[in-house]
């Protein structure tokens, strides 16, 4: 049997020429049409107790292209509008599979404009990448090079807010195998002051990248709020100036977590971290920001799909697992935390404590018991893609602990939380 290799995304920015510009934004306004356009029809479908699929609405973009007032969809690659309809189909499996919300429509303003052309709508010759409709090859800035033999199955182009373009090859890359296996286990508390601290004692600092910005991006989104409302040319610029604030913000965020992930898949073969509700805690108005800029919901997704990659281990304990107020020397069980004691002294053995690393030496110590003897393993919450494929085990919420609104709370991380 050969074994499948894994599939890996390699972006790129790259500088289209005003006619390609053109044509893109062209692309990406068909592409919007047809997907709220067959939206509307499994909706209405849906309402009259009917199930559209895939090949229905294929045959009605055939339909609406011989229509006078879609006409214009004749004048782009018919490659992105059989996509749109592919991610519209994955989009209701992944609704009617509990694993996503129902589908909505794309505005013009606010939905990512990005087009997908498989392999008959491009061609790939050396560095030279040229899209269906299109006569000339993209100017691609290639910051690293593709896999040797590489053979994208689908480009995706984009531009984001800040009106930067980028385009995206999927393809195979045999560089991505298990890595050799190692002793190595770690334990890692997400936090605030600390962005995360590992039970090696080790704490790696959060750079607060949105903190950092913040001034300049309150200053450029007053001068875009004193632009009047519309499409004027000032408030255009206004508006990618603020984009370009925030993508530059989510830029360092995003290169600093790719960094922290691959060191720690790198050097262990177990990971252990806790279930935390993010969504919850975004709602407490004094935290949101901080939680939000920490991105501990991006550092998991990170954590797991390169863990599935190199064949390493993630173990998820319950968010309900006592790890700052159990001792991690005796085991003690302290009464009670308050959130701004960052030491504390164990009543039952002495051992002196920071709250961090010894939450981080029981999660350590629990995920251990998991991959151990197997107890108290249920499925996971969620099921994010390429989850399958690794062996992610959670731990149940261990009896002592009381489901206490009070302890509940101080489960949640507050503005001292390292």
């Amino acid at each position: 049997m050969v074994a499948t290799l894994a599939r890996r995304a390699f972006k790129y920015r790259f500088y289209p020429t005003d006619a390609q510009a053109a044509e893109l934004s062209r692309t990406f306004g068909c592409v919007r049409k047809v997907y709220n356009l067959a939206l509307a029809a499994r909706t209405e479908a849906w309402v009259r107790q009917e199930r559209v699929n895939y090949n229905q609405t294929s045959a009605m973009l055939t339909a609406w292209k011989q229509t006078e007032e879609l006409a214009y969809l004749n004048d782009v690659s018919s490659v992105p509008l059989q996509q749109a309809l592919r991610h519209l189909q994955a989009a209701f499996s992944n609704y009617f599979a509990k694993r996503a919300k129902h589908p909505r429509f794309k505005s013009r303003k606010k939905a990512q404009n990005s087009a997908t052309y498989t392999t008959s709508a491009f061609r790939l010759r050396q560095s030279d990448l040229t899209l269906a409709k299109m006569t000339e090859p993209l100017a691609i800035a290639w910051s690293r090079p593709l896999p040797a033999g590489a053979k994208p199955s689908s480009v995706t182009v984009s531009r984001d807010a800040a009106g930067r373009w980028f385009v995206s090859l999927l393809c195979e890359d045999p560089r991505i195998k298990p890595l050799p296996s190692t002793d190595g286990a770690v334990g890692i508390d997400l936090g605030l002051t600390h962005l995360l601290t590992l039970s090696t004692g080790e704490k790696i600092g959060n750079p607060r990248h949105e903190r950092k910005d913040r001034s300049r991006l309150a200053l450029a989104q007053r001068e875009l709020a004193r632009k009047a409302k519309g499409n004027g040319s000032n408030r255009a610029k206004a508006r990618r100036k603020v984009a370009r604030i925030h993508a530059r913000i989510s830029d360092r965020r995003r290169d600093l977590l790719h960094k922290l992930t691959s060191r720690l898949v790198r050097d262990n073969q177990t990971l252990v971290i806790e279930d935390l509700a993010v969504r919850n805690m975004v709602k407490s108005r004094s935290l949101a920001r901080a939680i939000s800029d920490a991105a501990w919901s991006s550092f998991r997704d990170m954590l797991e799909y390169k863990a599935a990659w190199y064949g390493r281990d993630v173990v998820v304990v319950d968010r309900f697992f006592p790890s700052s107020k159990l001792c991690s020397t005796c085991g003690a069980l302290a009464s009670s935390m308050p959130l701004n004691v960052r030491t504390w002294t164990c009543d039952g053995c002495g051992a002196t404590h920071d709250r961090d690393v010894n939450a981080a030496s029981n999660l350590l110590a629990a995920g251990l018991a998991v991959t151990v003897c197997g107890a108290g393993v249920r499925p996971q919450r969620r099921t994010p893609g390429g989850q399958s494929a690794m062996k992610q085990k959670t731990l149940w919420r261990e009896p002592q602990v009381s489901s206490s609104v009070a302890e509940a709370e101080e489960a949640k991380p507050s503005r001292h939380l390292g």
